[in-house]
């Protein structure tokens, strides 16, 4: 008797794939209402193409599978060449070269500082939002290079030697003398281990040359990312005090400068992008702005990345739902699509209601950031308190968010092949970085305290809701009480700090909805974070929210 090896039809009746959805990719990353809203609004309408173009980019299967191979082939530490001859350069995969270079030739890093057109920092936000539906580990060079245009303009001889490269849309990686590349990247070092963000405790000392502003430095950083960067801005005390450096990797001459890489961090997340521990030892570096006054240049630098913080959480928010709702909308279960299920339009409305608040908040912020920026003094005061403000709360929302949305997959969700894990791991991050949820309360206090122009206006912000929700006029009245001076003392009031920057935040992102969004939006965000008809997770939108209204606008077909 023989046996046929050849497998028939019956022996595969049991894998038929069935109730699965459909490969999401390609999508449109920017069809999304709550952005292109804010963009006009923010005045930045004249980017709309661009914008829509890059969320189709996003979307494309092409750019998932790069985001994907940038996480999954992790970047690799060289100290030495073959020969043995020290290097401290980063190996990348391919895919994450191609981020690069999308997000440099699309204005995402210093490009906005040399565009005329006001808006151009909104455009750039709008942007990232879209871009963010890749992967965000690529974002934190892009960042920063946007971000040390302000801080360098401390000192102008340097401005005008890197800043034309800064803000190209070229992306030329490798080390080689900056002033010879089509455009360059920058980075900042200001952690060390003894201080965290109590960076006037540092340590690294920077020692001045015979060359007037020249000097050199010796110390240890510890937690520097994206070190394949051309430029960095790195704290060190000087002799007059704490001060801003500028590093580069390679020296006018063409001679390597002394930045060792003792080991890229093995982080949780952010996978795709090197964070790294260097060492100074005899580096030479250019004195940015004055001795004694780093801190106060540097933090130039920290208001920008702070932004990019909020709008990388709420982009991953954005990109978590679509996701979640992809999944629900083709996935049936007890006889109905999950979608159709009552309860599971409770928790995707709400996760909804959440992302549009976020994405909302970071477009105001970037609006207040551009008009700052061309010398608008009430923007400038109101950016100062209220970047901290949301920096503080959406990035908190961003990991909470992300893990109901990876719950709306079920077991599915948790399978690496989902995406959602990359997104879970990534999303603690932007709370962390650029200054920890207490750090960036304790900064709202010092603005009130400090900046009484910056609390006038914020309240100026709130009253332009005022009469339009008695839920939002209760919850802005409150804070205005917890304000009160006699109300308590400064260690007191520091001990709540948290509570009173989440509301705030709260009343912040009420009035912008209130303001801007569908009745149905506003309504569902007052009902459950200003007036307490929701409770503590998502999925608890009261009876009788218009459920139907907020999924047509938050998932349209294509997204």
């Amino acid at each position: 008797m023989t046996t046929s090896l050849e497998p028939t039809a019956d022996q595969y009746a049991t894998h038929d794939v069935t109730n699965q959805p459909p490969p999401h990719a390609p999508y449109d990353a920017g069809a999304d209402a709550a952005l292109l809203e804010g963009l006009h609004r923010e005045g930045a309408g004249w980017a709309e193409a661009d914008v829509r173009r890059l969320g189709l980019l996003a979307g494309s299967e092409e750019a998932q599978r790069w985001a994907e191979e940038a996480n999954r082939f992790e970047p690799e530490l060289r100290t030495v060449d073959r020969y043995g001859n020290r290097i401290d350069e980063v190996e990348f995969h391919p895919s994450w070269h191609n981020l690069m270079r999308v997000s440099v030739a699309e204005g995402g890093a210093g490009a906005p500082w040399a565009d005329p057109r006001p808006g151009a920092h909104v455009a750039r936000t709008a942007g990232g939002l879209a871009w963010q539906h890749t992967e965000a580990g690529h974002g934190c060079p892009i960042t920063m290079t946007y971000a040390v245009i302000p801080a360098l303009r401390h000192q102008p001889d340097l401005a005008a030697t890197y800043e034309p490269l800064l803000t190209s849309r070229v992306y030329d990686p490798g080390l080689r003398v900056p002033t010879t590349k089509r455009g360059l990247l920058a980075g900042m070092g200001m952690t060390e281990k003894q201080g965290g963000s109590d960076v006037r405790t540092n340590s690294t000392v920077a020692v001045p040359t015979a060359e007037p502003g020249v000097y050199t430095l010796t110390g240890h950083k510890w937690f520097t990312s994206a070190p394949m960067c051309d430029l960095f801005l790195v704290l060190a005390q000087a002799p007059g005090g704490l001060s801003c450096f500028l590093v580069p990797r390679i020296l006018p001459d063409g001679s390597r400068n002394t930045f060792r890489i003792v080991r890229l961090k093995d982080k949780l997340g952010n996978r795709s992008n090197a964070s790294s521990e260097p060492e100074f030892d005899g580096t030479v570096a250019w004195l940015v702005g004055e001795e004694g006054r780093g801190v106060k240049t540097i933090i130039e630098m920290v208001s920008c990345t702070r932004l990019d913080c909020v709008t990388g959480s709420a982009g991953m928010m954005r990109k978590a739902l679509v996701e979640a709702g992809h999944h629900v909308k083709n996935r049936a279960a007890f006889g109905k699509t999950l979608i159709d299920q009552p309860l599971m339009r409770n928790v995707v409305a709400d996760l909804a209601v959440e992302s549009e608040a976020a994405t909302t908040l970071a477009l105001r912020l970037a609006g207040a950031a551009d008009r700052a920026i061309r010398g608008d003094e009430g923007e400038q005061a109101f950016r100062r308190i209220a970047t901290a403000i949301g920096k503080y709360w959406v990035t908190k929302r961003g990991a909470a968010f992300t893990a109901e949305a990876m719950e709306c997959f079920g077991g599915n969700g948790y399978v690496e092949d989902s995406g959602m894990p990359r997104l879970y791991r990534e999303a603690p991050l932007n709370s962390i970085w650029e200054g920890s949820g207490n750090v960036n309360a304790l900064d709202v206090l010092r603005a009130l305290g400090r900046e009484p122009e910056s609390l006038d206006a914020l309240m100026a912000e709130l009253a332009l809701s005022a009469g339009a929700d008695a839920r939002l006029d209760a919850a802005a009245a409150r804070i205005g009480e917890a304000l009160a001076p006699s109300r308590s003392g400064a260690e007191e009031i520091e001990f709540r700090a948290r509570g009173l920057v989440e509301q705030m935040a709260l009343v912040l992102q009420g009035s912008l909805l209130v303001r801007h969004a569908p009745s149905a939006v506003a309504d569902a965000f007052c009902a459950t974070r200003l007036d307490g008809q929701g409770g503590l997770a998502f999925g608890t939108l009261p009876a009788g929210t218009d459920v139907g209204a907020i999924l047509d606008r938050a998932l349209p077909e294509g997204a």
